[in-house]
């Protein structure tokens, strides 16, 4: 057999990723019609991939978040998605390069799209990884700037940390009915044979 040197499997993957493009900018312009909404798995430590270091440590190798009733702020851009969703009652920002997608699954009609992060013929722009990375420094330098600021009054601080940590050592993701968002593997939805 000859060696395909035209890599069709990166062609199509990046056309994949491109409906994929094209649906997110439609539901920013309009919102979600009917019953679809959207399972998005992506890669925590791709390239461009900007989350939490809250959401980093709780997820460090595969997040899946549900475009639902709660979300807000769903920005398309060139080489990445940027969305806005509530993880336990706590507001956060989440910048998606399409690259670091490992599947996209609407449930509503049964449509599901399974890709390999990285591989990619488009390459993600430098400044858009300098300017991720510069964000992730900012938010850094903030909060050790806010942990300096505090006073040594811990025992509310302490009590908060302890049940702000026995929240998020719950095995079960949060539902978006209790006003957050679910992450969920796509392993749930695969057929099993």
């Amino acid at each position: 057999m000859a060696e395909d040197l035209l890599r069709y499997d990166i062609l199509v993957q990046d056309a994949l990723r491109g409906a994929v493009k094209k649906i997110l900018a439609e539901v920013g312009r309009t919102g979600l019609p009917g019953e679809h909404h959207f399972y998005i798995a992506f890669d925590t430590n791709a390239p461009g991939v900007r989350v939490s270091s809250r959401l980093k440590e709780r997820y460090p190798n595969e997040m899946t978040i549900v475009l639902q009733h709660q979300f807000w702020d769903l920005a398309i851009g060139e080489h990445a998605f940027e969305v806005g969703l509530s993880f336990g009652g706590i507001p956060e920002k989440l910048l998606v390069p399409y690259s670091a997608i490992k599947g996209f699954f609407d449930p509503s009609v049964q449509f599901a799209l399974e890709f390999e992060p990285g591989k990619t013929a488009e390459p993600i722009p430098d400044d858009l990884l300098e300017a991720v990375g510069e964000l992730t420094r900012l938010e850094t330098a903030t909060k050790l700037e806010a942990r300096a600021d505090d006073k040594p009054a811990k025992p509310k601080r302490e009590a908060a940390a302890k049940s702000e940590a026995k929240s998020e050592s719950k095995d079960e993701p949060v539902k978006p009915e209790d006003g957050g968002a679910a992450v969920v593997s796509l392993d749930a939805f695969r057929k099993k044979t």
